[in-house]
Parts: structure tokens; C-alpha cells; sequence
């Protein structure tokens, strides 16, 4: 796995709201546990056979690992709809109880400490099949105007155990990567991540697709892609750039791709560091569905439209300039795959990061005022309906307001520091300080609170934690006026600035009422910089 940077998960506020309830599944799907904590994931070695007509995989998975702590048992994970057809140890057969999608697989004998070991994990069955990839996770089985197979695979949130045995944890990704090996029947291709390492026509009609992946990888991006597929090679600098397009694509592919993925490589790898995973290629593939971050090989079903399926999700006009799929899922190769939250609570590591990409990309290709257009205009998507951060150890994600009240919290951020070239260096030495490592949110809290050289953690609490967002509330006082913000958290203080006529005056406001000392004429002329804060002001 990635260096697991066990920090404690964060304690500076309210988790939830509202009581949930949670089962025994979500706890076996989410938990950490002694079964699960007790080995360290070394490398997945996945050999499969998929049959599109009967929707059917059967295959194994050799999983190699590390003791971590002695022990005689160990969880591996697979949903309950896919059978085990047996689990060999050193030549033998490993006995093993289900328990919903946990297999607790019993050894004959203590595995020492530090030595390393592998199971061999053979099972079959039909996949779960997806009701509205990518949000539904499961198999997508379609067919190309040509009448051809065109199937994926998309499990973010779901678990990548509905399709393949595996440590089912964002806290453990194979230290040595993995092979995916998967056969298809002849006439069609299968795409999966990092390398093409080689075909080999196999019995009854099947040819086997080899890959390899280097790096560690998260469970979930490992994937598969099925379909008569054109593939299109690139180069920026010494980086591979492939597309794997159906073969009824490949003339717009060539056009479309040229637009946006250059100058998106040049503008992220300027800002966020060098592209995490150089050494296993960068691919995008044409998927049945909109788009997910597969490591190294990125699903792409936006067909070839600017914005998000021809739509702008910011109202602005600005996200028309750029396509949305390749730039955001790409944004996830360094947040989401590389710099990997520890529990799916925290995803929003991942997704406002990537989210704020979106808007990184704009400035680099149109400005700063563009800029601060689109991402101004992403407030209208925020719902405030739930906090940003999810329970804990139970597989839940918190409310998908991760995503653009994520961007805004960054956006806020940037400001509250107030010197642009300041804000780029951290955010670049984010990105490289954790690059291929799993962290969780206090990490980022002390991250932003030593680099910035200031205590933002009661504004990451707020807006992490509360499903409102910080009021500042300005009232007449004489011929000046007070100020104060109101916010959940207690001892809240944010530097906010505001124009009075043409000055720009920073108020470094907090919970109590402070006086301004600038004489205002007309209380009209003050204008709070919402476009700066995400913020509310009173009337």
C-alpha cells in the first residue's frame, strides 16, 4: 500500500448532524479491523475471462502480501452475488467464512511478522450491473453503432470487491502495483491500466489483453474497458498520451483530444507537480458512461462535447471553453490518485481538490477574472444539505457538496492567504508532499495551517462540518459601522475584504463585534468580496 500517514481522523467538530444508521455490512465494507489491519497488500495479479453474452467473469486473483501482525486470518472482500470457487495457499485449500461481501480466509498455521505470502482467490460469477453509471457502481454492458460489445466498469463509493476479490479498503493499495490480465472474445480489445504488455489468442475464440501497473494504485480505478477500439498515440515532452476510441470515433477523437489535453498537462503539471503516474503512461478511454478517474487509463463518455454533456454546470458561459470530463477526471490523477483520502468520509480530499482544478485549468488558459467567474458561479450547485465530511469506518461518504463547496472553501482560502504566489507554492508542495499517499483530513488541516502560518482550522471546521456557511453580519455604528462573523464554530476568525467606494479594506473580523475605523458617508458603499469568500452578508 501507499505509506499510510495515520495521523488520527480529524476532531475538530461535529461529524454529522443528523443520526444515521448503519449496518453490520457497512461496518465489515468500512472497517479496519484486525483481519484487514493484520496484512499490507504488496501487489494484485488479476487473470480473468470475461463473457459478454452471459455477462458472466470467471478467474483469480493472486494477492500478495506483507504480515503486518501474526495472525492465522485475514478478510479479503467480494460481494455476496459472486461465488468463491476456492482460495489456494501454498498448493492448498484455505477454508474460509462469508460474512455479506467480507471473506474471513482462515491459514492452517500462525503467518509470522514480516514475511510476505500470497493467496491465490478463484471465483465466478455475474457482476452487479449498473442502474446509472458512474454514481450506480457496476458493469456497464452496451453496444457501438457497428453493433459491437462496449462494456465497462465504473465502483467509486460501491466497492471494487462487486467485481473482483481484493482488500476492499482505501487505506491499502499494492505497494508494487498489479497485472491486469482479461480475455475477450476475438474481435474486440480490452484497455485497462498502466501498460500494454501484449496479447495472446487463447482456446474457444478469446484473445487475453495483458497490462501493468508500477505504481501503487487505488482498488477502485483498476478497471476494464471492452469494445472495438481504435487507439490513437500522442507524446508531450517524454509523457505517453494514449486514446483508445471506438473505431467509429477515432476522426473526431484525433481532433477533440488535441484541444484540451496539452494545455491541461502543461497548466496541472505547473501547478500541481509532474504527472504522478509518468512511468505507467497517461490514456484516455472511451467508456458506455460519463467518465471516472481510472488510474492511468481515464474513462471518457462525454462524446466529444465541450462542458459537461454540452451543458455548463457553472451557468457562466465559462465552462463551455473546455471539455469537463477530460479536465476534471484527469484533475484526479493528482487528487484522488495520487494524494488518496484514508476513508471515503474524507473524500472530499478528493474531489474538491480536483473540482478546484477545473478552475486552476481556466486560469491558466483564460485568467484570473475567468477564473472567479466559473467558480463564483459553481456557488448556485451548493446544496448545504449535509456535511462535507461522512461517518467514519462505515463506507459513507458525506454530502456531494464535497465538490463545489469544497472548490469555494479553496477558493475562500486562497484569499484569506492574500499573496498569490504564496498560495501556488503550497498548493504545489500539497500536492508533492503527499503525492502517492493516503492521508485523511487533520493531515491537510495542520498541512494549511503550517504553511499559511496561520490557525485555519475553524474554517475548515465550518464549512467541513456544518451544513451552513459563515455569515458576516455589518451593522451602522455612527458615522462608522461593526462587524462580526456568525458561524457554528466557536472562536471563528476569517479575514474578509471589502471596498468602501475604490479602497479595499481587509477586516480580520471574528465571532465578537468590532468597530471599523473608516468614516463612511454612505453605508451603500460598502461592498463585501463575495466573489473572494464564500460568504454570506447580511442585508
Amino acid at each position: 500500500m501507499k505509506k499510510l500517514l495515520i495521523i488520527g481522523l480529524l476532531a475538530i467538530g461535529i461529524q454529522n448532524l443528523t443520526a444515521q444508521n448503519f449496518t453490520r455490512r457497512d461496518s465489515l465494507h468500512g472497517g479496519l479491523r484486525f483481519e484487514r489491519n493484520c496484512f499490507d497488500v504488496q501487489r494484485y495479479d488479476l487473470n480473468i475471462k470475461i463473457n459478454p453474452e452471459e455477462r458472466n467473469i470467471v478467474g483469480y486473483n493472486e494477492i500478495t502480501f506483507k504480515v503486518v501482525e501474526p495472525t492465522t486470518k485475514i478478510q479479503l472482500d467480494l460481494f455476496d452475488n459472486m461465488q468463491v470457487d476456492s482460495i489456494v495457499w501454498n498448493n492448498q485449500k484455505l477454508t474460509y467464512k462469508r460474512e455479506y461481501d467480507a471473506v474471513f480466509v482462515s491459514f492452517p498455521k500462525e503467518l509470522a511478522k514480516d514475511t510476505n505470502d500470497k493467496v491465490r482467490f478463484y471465483y465466478s460469477g455475474k457482476p452487479k450491473v449498473a442502474k446509472n453509471a458512474p454514481w450506480d457502481g457496476g458493469f456497464v454492458f452496451k453496444k457501438d453503432n457497428n453493433d459491437k460489445h462496449f462494456i465497462a466498469v465504473a465502483v467509486q463509493g460501491t466497492g471494487a470487491s462487486l467485481w473482483y476479490p481484493v482488500k476492499d479498503s482505501q487505506t491499502d493499495e499494492p505497494d508494487n502495483g498489479a497485472s491486469i490480465k482479461v480475455a475477450v472474445p476475438n474481435g474486440l480489445m480490452n484497455v485497462s491500466n498502466g501498460r500494454f504488455k501484449g496479447s495472446e489468442a487463447i482456446e474457444n475464440g478469446y484473445t487475453r489483453w495483458d497490462w501493468e501497473v508500477i505504481n501503487p494504485i487505488n482498488n477502485y480505478t483498476i478497471t476494464v474497458n471492452i469494445a472495438d477500439y481504435v487507439h490513437i498515440q500522442d507524446k508531450l515532452d517524454n509523457l505517453d498520451l494514449d486514446y483508445y476510441v471506438l473505431r467509429e470515433n477515432e476522426a473526431k477523437a484525433k481532433k477533440h483530444f488535441k484541444a484540451d489535453v496539452k494545455p491541461m498537462m502543461d497548466c496541472f503539471q505547473t501547478k500541481f507537480g509532474r504527472y504522478p503516474f509518468w512511468e505507467d503512461g497517461y490514456k484516455l478511454v472511451e467508456t458506455p458512461y460519463l467518465g471516472m478517474e481510472h488510474q492511468s487509463a481515464v474513462a471518457y463518455g462525454n462524446k466529444y462535447r465541450k462542458g459537461y454533456l454540452g451543458r455548463d454546470l457553472s451557468g457562466t458561459g465559462e465552462g463551455m471553453s473546455f471539455d469537463f470530463i477530460i479536465i476534471h477526471e484527469t484533475g484526479h490523477e493528482w487528487f484522488g490518485n495520487s494524494v488518496t483520502s484514508k476513508d471515503i468520509a474524507d473524500m472530499w480530499i478528493h474531489e474538491a481538490f480536483t473540482t478546484y482544478s477545473e478552475t486552476v485549468f481556466i486560469e491558466c488558459a483564460k485568467g484570473y477574472d475567468a477564473a472567479m467567474n466559473y467558480i463564483n458561479g459553481q456557488s448556485n450547485n451548493v446544496q448545504n444539505d449535509r456535511p462535507v465530511i461522512g461517518q467514519y469506518g462505515v463506507n459513507n461518504e458525506g454530502s456531494s457538496d464535497m465538490y463545489y463547496k469544497g472548490a469555494l472553501l479553496l477558493n475562500t482560502l486562497r484569499h484569506v492567504v492574500d499573496n498569490d504566489t504564496k498560495w501556488w507554492n503550497i498548493v504545489l508542495k500539497y500536492s508533492e508532499t503527499y503525492r502517492k499517499k493516503i492521508i485523511d483530513t487533520k493531515t491537510v488541516v495542520d498541512f494549511f495551517n503550517k504553511e499559511t502560518g496561520r490557525n485555519l482550522t475553524p474554517i475548515f471546521d465550518q464549512y467541513l462540518n456544518y451544513t451552513t456557511i459563515p455569515k458576516l453580519e455589518i451593522k451602522a455604528y455612527k458615522k462608522r459601522f461593526q462587524y462580526r462573523w456568525v458561524t457554528d464554530v466557536a472562536n471563528f476568525e476569517m479575514p474578509v475584504d471589502l471596498l468602501i467606494g475604490d479602497r479595499k479594506i481587509r477586516l480580520n473580523a471574528s465571532n465578537e463585534w468590532q468597530k471599523a475605523g473608516e468614516v463612511i458617508t454612505n453605508f451603500n458603499d460598502i461592498k463585501v468580496l463575495t466573489n473572494h469568500f464564500f460568504i454570506k452578508v447580511n442585508e
